[in-house]
């Protein structure tokens, strides 16, 4: 809410969707990863402002403190074990099979002219 006041204070024109209205706009398009295109069309605004609204709310998260992560140094710190998963999610060419001639059925071709 405090962000919120912050933006209105610069002037400019008003949001046609309330806060709450770009907050379920911005979770909607989290959960769906739909494109702004269509997540604007939901909410009758245009693709730019579906953008504008979900990078505000981004950001306005981000700067929060409830949503920082410790740095480096804190994790190194702290005396809690960390498990460390990856993930190998590279794409992988798949081999065809080798064409052999003896697994080919010949057809006849009698009588074509």
């Amino acid at each position: 809410m405090k962000a919120d006041g912050l933006k209105k204070s610069k002037g400019g024109r008003k949001n046609k969707l309330n806060l709450e209205e770009q907050l379920l706009m911005v979770l909607e398009y989290l959960r769906e990863y739909r494109t702004y295109f269509h997540i604007g069309q939901n909410y009758g605004i245009s693709e730019s402002s579906a953008y504008k609204a979900v990078k505000w709310v981004e950001d306005t998260l981000v700067k929060h403190a409830n949503f920082a992560l410790p740095g480096r140094k804190a994790l190194m710190k702290s005396d809690m074990n960390y498990e460390v998963v990856l993930i190998d999610a590279t794409e992988s060419p798949i081999e065809r099979p080798k064409k052999n001639k003896n697994s080919i059925i010949q057809e006849r071709r009698k009588g074509i002219h």
